[in-house]
């Protein structure tokens, strides 16, 4: 079989799964870790409702108001460009919460670690230190008024903390964002309420994902692909036995059962 011709290049490395066969509509994207797995500051049924019930809802809504269009079958930031570009004011807000709410399941981690390499670095040069980084974010999180979102990014030199209202994205432009994470009241209150300096407390504490931000960061210094919405869950550690021999299992099933050669 022959995959589809892509019309758009990429400037650097190799090309995900989903941009090589190009985009037939946007999805729902599973979860990179299971509902349960964030408890410590999310708990289930948080994440339940807020992939299966929000995300799924604007998904929807994006594929409802493409339809028929230029842009049906296009990537979800192209259509985000494009709404932007029409003035089109639904589908750029739902194609905004759709794409930050892929980047957000990205963003979060069973396994939060601490930065490291090139990152911690940068982080160093912009804030002084990750203690100083931290304050900054808990602080604009904290102060941010009223629904939105709260990023990490960078513009390949230097850091920054930044916020954006309501749906507003960082999916395209010249900053890349690193991590994100939602202020959006159904994002938190069923397990901290109002108390939203709390949950933003423990969201860096406990489930930031420093890979994740460290393999964007390389993409903004030209070392890789920055994150499209199409390349879906990031891959996440191993934290259990029973990932490990789940992990085990599928590359014996593919040792017994090869693929084809030049396959996908």
């Amino acid at each position: 079989f022959q995959p589809k011709k892509q019309t758009m290049e990429r400037a650097r490395g190799p090309t995900s799964l989903a941009r090589f066969w190009g985009a037939q509509m946007v999805e729902l994207p599973t979860l990179p870790y299971a509902a349960s797995a964030l408890n410590r500051v999310l708990s289930a049924q948080t994440m339940r409702l807020h992939h299966g019930r929000h995300h799924a809802k604007y998904v929807a809504a994006v594929n409802q108001m493409t339809a028929r269009t230029e842009v049906q079958d296009s990537p979800l930031e192209e259509i985000i460009s494009w709404a932007r570009d029409h003035r089109a004011g639904g589908l750029l807000a739902n194609a905004g919460q759709a794409w930050n709410h892929g980047f957000l399941w990205n963003s979060m981690t069973p396994h939060s670690g601490e930065p490291d390499g090139a990152l911690a670095v940068a982080i160093g040069r912009s804030f002084g230190s990750v203690s100083a980084l931290r304050d900054a974010f808990l602080k604009a999180g904290a102060a941010h008024f009223g629904s939105g979102w709260v990023w990490r990014a960078t513009d390949g030199v230097r850091l920054e903390v930044c916020t954006t209202h309501d749906a507003g994205t960082l999916a395209t432009g010249a900053e890349l964002p690193l991590l994100v994470c939602d202020l959006w009241e159904h994002a938190y209150y069923l397990d901290h309420l109002n108390d939203r300096s709390g949950y933003l407390t423990g969201w860096w504490d406990m489930i930031a994902n420093w890979d994740f931000a460290e393999a964007q960061f390389r993409a903004a210094l030209g070392g890789g692909l920055r994150w499209t919405y199409a390349d879906g869950p990031y891959p996440q550690p191993l934290g259990t036995r029973q990932d490990f021999e789940g992990a085990i299992a599928h590359v014996n099933k593919a040792l017994v059962d090869p693929p084809e050669p030049d396959s996908v």
